[in-house]
C-alpha cells in the first residue's frame, strides 16, 4: 500500500490514502499479476474498457466523452513514463472526474 500511496503522491502531494485503498481494494487479485500493475500505452481498445468499466461502472460516469477525457488527461499527467502504475492512473482518472467519493 505504501508503494501506490507514495507513486500518486508524486502526482497529486495531497491524495487522500483512503481513496487509494479503495482503488487497491477494488482491483483486488489483479495487482498480484506482474502485468496488472502496470497500465501500457492506451490503445483505443484499453480506452473503452476504462471508459466503460471503470469511468461507467465504478465512478457513475455515464458521459462517453467526458470519460475519454479524464482518461487522456491522465495520461498527459504520467508524462512519457513508459508503464504507469494502475492504482496511480485509476485514482487520477477519478479525481479528474471530481469522482473520488464514488470509490
Amino acid at each position: 500500500m505504501d508503494d501506490h500511496l507514495a507513486d500518486v503522491r508524486r502526482y497529486d502531494p495531497t491524495a487522500d490514502a483512503e481513496a487509494i485503498e479503495r482503488i487497491v481494494k477494488h482491483l483486488g487479485v489483479a495487482l498480484k499479476n506482474p502485468q496488472s500493475l502496470h497500465i501500457k500505452a492506451l490503445d483505443a481498445r484499453q480506452i473503452a474498457r476504462l471508459r466503460d468499466k471503470w469511468c461507467g461502472k465504478k465512478l457513475g460516469c455515464t458521459d462517453r466523452e467526458r470519460a475519454e477525457l479524464a482518461i487522456e488527461m491522465a495520461d498527459l499527467a504520467m508524462g512519457t513514463q513508459g508503464e504507469r502504475k494502475r492504482v496511480t492512473f485509476y485514482f487520477l482518472v477519478a479525481k479528474q472526474l471530481g469522482r473520488l467519493d464514488a470509490l
